[in-house]
């Protein structure tokens, strides 16, 4: 790798202005004497003293860097900023509020440089409430079962990532949650490590229950992204094709009956009040607006590559 950065570490920060000394401290010590590093604090909008605690930590250290939205955007945001400025080989991401623990740097470490892509903590033991473990397994289950990726904790706050792999995702809304899903559909390597995981000091969670609900549109996003976003005729197309289909073999049954009554004088009198009819109609009406929401996505993905093309755009590496 050419970096002079040896690891960049990622904070998101939200009103967590009682954690942050004690975890900037526990960070250095656990990296200072091992790697060359960046730390990027990405303060999202803190509405306590957390920006004024920060300007004076970077006071006295000149690998602090911070990031100020002036107003909350969210986790995906913060980090997503926080992925584009990182310079460094591996990248690091963790929670401002004590429960990740720092000391757990140098084990992703070790496991980015086994080979993997992508490292992912599991907080095996968890130190919170049953009203935030019991979901997020149910959770877990889910994503296990839909995205056939073996990790049992997708949205723990400590990963680690290679340089590269981070350039190649986008994340928006609640899309943090699904990064290993981003990861591994780009076809990088993902794997798991168990993470000491511990008790909130400070502070309380900033996440509530709507966050289920959130969780789960976030989760259909991801899951259209990850297999029609490049060809989204496949999915409207397919639905498309069904209606039609029905709604023409409606159809033509309604018109050989109105064909064999008026011309051959058998079966049941034809009715253009029949809801029947309607139904065939508005199948097939619905199966071409699909078809053509198909194809016109099929048109932007095909301008959108081809405006954006650029030989560098970090969808592979050049060996030679």
């Amino acid at each position: 790798m050419n970096n002079l950065i040896d690891i960049s570490i990622l904070v998101p920060i939200f009103n967590e202005c009682e954690s942050l000394v004690i975890l900037n401290e526990q960070i250095v010590k656990s990296i200072a004497d091992q790697y060359t590093y960046e730390i990027i604090y990405i303060n999202d909008g803190s509405t306590d003293d957390s920006i004024n605690i920060l300007k004076d930590i970077q006071k006295r250290n000149d690998n602090i860097k911070i990031i100020h939205f002036y107003k909350n955007k969210g986790k995906s945001e913060a980090l997503n900023i926080g992925f584009k400025k990182a310079e460094g080989n591996i990248t690091i991401t963790l929670d401002a509020d004590l429960q990740d623990d720092p000391k757990e740097i140098h084990n992703f470490i070790q496991q980015i440089n086994n080979g993997f892509d992508m490292v992912s903590g599991w907080k095996k033991d968890r130190k919170d409430p049953i009203n935030k473990t019991f979901p997020s397994k149910v959770f877990n289950l889910v994503l296990r079962f839909l995205s056939g990726i073996k990790i049992h904790d997708f949205n723990c706050g400590i990963k680690a990532y290679k340089s590269y792999v981070i350039k190649t995702i986008n994340i928006y809304g609640g899309l943090h949650r699904f990064i290993p899903i981003l990861v591994k559909s780009n076809g990088f390597s993902v794997s798991e490590i168990i993470v000491n995981h511990r008790e909130r000091e400070f502070g309380v969670s900033k996440y509530g229950k709507s966050r289920i609900f959130d969780g789960i549109y976030d989760l259909i996003t991801v899951l259209f992204l990850k297999k029609y976003l490049n060809k989204p005729l496949h999915l409207f197309g397919k639905w498309g094709i069904l209606f039609s289909v029905f709604g023409l073999c409606i159809n033509s049954f309604l018109t050989w009956q109105w064909i064999t009554f008026n011309f051959f004088q058998q079966g049941m009198p034809y009715s253009i009040n029949r809801p029947l009819l309607f139904f065939g109609i508005l199948l097939l009406v619905v199966g071409i607006q699909f078809i053509s929401i198909g194809l016109i996505g099929e048109l932007i993905v095909f301008l959108n590559k081809r405006n954006n093309y650029r030989p560098d755009n970090n969808e592979y590496i050049n060996f030679g």
